[in-house]
């Protein structure tokens, strides 16, 4: 594709901007116009239906098509193929197992350690400073963070001075440097080390509002009652902000499930790190696999499902309690 011929097809995108405004502009116009008789129905009916047309357009028509490839070789054909190479290759059942033991691990010791840090700190002195250190690798991106823990696991071969933090201090406790990211199975929990770093603040961040928003005199009642700090957290904390963990777990889960940056970024999914999301680029993209890379979007979607239903049947039963 020559410059004029990318230049005409930016100008043919911003022009259908530009008419798809006007228009949305103009059935504002006369609905605001209409008669004041049923006005607030058409005014609702005219502010989402924009809204409701981006969506369908950017999200449910393409889900409907990915749906659809899922089932299809790449000669069209309707064929279950595609999910009996995922189920019997066994590159592609160690991808599913590898992204299993990410949202096994991800969001439980995230969780655990941004709630210890939360009870730690919390009206401790410097309480916003300590707060801030674990909360800023969440202002870094998956890729920049990819990029920091790669050096960090960096690996040099001979005589040469490692400048990997890990295997400097391997190498200063008088072991032997080790390529970290192309050893099985280690290289997996590396990087989910990574994305823990990261979620970690997220959770200290939830958790340590909620812990505020508990009712002093609930604490003191417990304390009074003759009760160590540990049974006042488990018995009075805990119940406490439950609903916060419940959605610190679900959002942490399904940002697990997505990931795709870290991956990338740090392995580009070989020596056997591979994820559903990287995966299902690699076979879209890398292979022209797009029916392979289709049922993986679909598995990843089946698999995000039933988090979300367990996180709005939650959510529910609080509702009903209040």
């Amino acid at each position: 594709m020559t410059t004029d011929d990318l230049i005409g097809k930016i100008l043919q995108v911003v022009m259908g901007l530009v008419v798809f405004a006007a228009i949305v502009g103009l059935i504002i116009f006369f609905i605001d116009k209409a008669p004041k008789k049923g006005r607030d129905y058409w005014q609702l009916a005219g502010f989402l239906l924009p809204a409701l047309i981006m969506v369908a357009i950017g999200l449910v028509w393409p889900a409907i098509r990915t749906t659809f490839l899922a089932f299809q070789d790449n000669s069209g054909a309707w064929s279950m193929d595609n999910f009996v190479w995922m189920f019997t290759q066994p590159a592609a059942i160690r991808t599913l197992i590898n992204t299993v033991i990410w949202v096994l691990l991800v969001p439980t010791f995230a969780t655990v350690v941004g709630l210890a840090y939360a009870v730690f700190i919390d009206r401790s002195r410097g309480e916003k400073y300590f707060k801030a250190l674990v909360f800023m690798p969440m202002a870094i991106s998956f890729v920049g963070a990819g990029i920091i823990w790669r050096f960090v696991y960096e690996y040099r071969s001979g005589d040469r001075e490692q400048i990997g933090i890990l295997n400097a201090l391997v190498v200063a406790f008088g072991g032997e440097p080790v390529q970290w990211l192309q050893t099985d199975p280690i290289n997996t929990i590396l990087l989910i080390v990574v994305m823990i770093w990261i979620q970690t603040g997220f959770a200290m961040v939830v958790l340590s509002a909620a812990i505020k928003g508990i009712p002093t005199e609930q604490l003191e009642a417990a304390q009074l009652d003759g009760t160590n700090a540990w049974q006042r957290f488990r018995n009075v904390t805990v119940p406490g902000i439950r609903g916060s963990i419940v959605v610190v777990l679900t959002t942490i889960s399904i940002a697990t499930l997505k990931v795709f940056d870290i991956v990338r970024t740090m392995t580009a999914g070989n020596f056997n790190t591979s994820v559903v999301a990287n995966e299902m680029y690699t076979q879209a993209f890398r292979a022209s696999e797009v029916g392979r890379g289709s049922a993986l979007a679909l598995i990843l979607f089946v698999m995000v499902l039933p988090i979300i239903i367990y996180n709005i049947r939650i959510l529910r039963q609080q509702r009903e309690i209040r």
